[in-house]
């Protein structure tokens, strides 16, 4: 008598969010801080848009609103520096004995040990997700773009925050852009405003606490990943 075999598993895209889902920390603000010693002169030049974005927190402003006058602090800085100054700051938070969400990391080795494509998608500009994105394996980053003239001197201007709705529509975007299922692919985030890119997917999981997303996992059967911060078990970056 034959037996059949299962058909193998499909590789699909694993979209995740970063920032306290894949590092422990909120990276742009973590930046901030370290920025704020690696160039003093260009961080003193943002601070007025630092005291916009704290007026605006005060007030409840939307993450998309947020996001666009965090990156306003970086008017007229050189790209070229602020990437430099991007990889000096993941070499020392990758240091540190709690900078990753241990589980998440484990997630994402196994969607890439799978075949699945995996995607960082993040309110983060690709300077911030670079390093973090090459250290992951190659992984295909989606995020804030900032504008810069054609000397390569950042406006202060983003294309588009990639912040709660944004990110559901790039993620669907790619997939049938690489006419991939979504029943194929999975998604994990943190937060409420990562509700939709979940939703947008077929294997859906929460990290962490957020109430929104763990009322959504309880009712529509979710997996769950514990947000236990840990140390990255990779080989250093060379």
């Amino acid at each position: 008598m034959s037996s059949v075999l299962p058909a193998p598993a499909r590789a699909g895209l694993a979209f995740f969010d970063v920032d306290e889902t894949v590092i422990a920390v909120k990276g742009m603000l973590d930046f901030w801080r370290f920025w704020g010693g690696y160039a003093p002169e260009e961080a003193a030049r943002g601070a007025q848009a630092a005291e916009q974005l704290t007026e605006l927190q005060r007030l409840g402003a939307d993450r998309s609103a947020l996001n666009r006058t965090y990156y306003r602090r970086f008017a007229g800085v050189r790209l070229a520096r602020l990437e430099e100054a991007t990889r000096q700051w993941y070499r020392q938070h990758r240091a540190r004995p709690d900078a990753f969400v241990t589980a998440t990391v484990a997630a994402l080795d196994r969607h890439r040990s799978k075949g699945d494509t995996v995607v960082l998608v993040s309110g983060s500009c690709h300077a911030l997700l670079a390093p973090l994105a090459e250290d992951l394996g190659g992984a295909v980053p989606i995020c804030t773009e900032q504008l810069s003239s054609a000397d390569g001197v950042l406006t202060g201007e983003v294309d588009r925050p990639m912040i709660g709705p944004a990110k559901a529509e790039a993620a669907t975007a790619l997939m049938a852009a690489r006419g991939v299922d979504p029943t194929d692919c999975s998604a994990y985030g943190d937060h409420s405003s990562d509700l939709q890119l979940l939703l947008a997917v077929g294997n859906p999981a929460v990290v962490g606490e957020d109430p929104v997303l763990l009322d959504h996992a309880e009712r529509l059967g979710w997996r769950t990943v514990p947000a236990t911060a840990g140390a990255l078990r990779h080989s250093p970056l060379s």
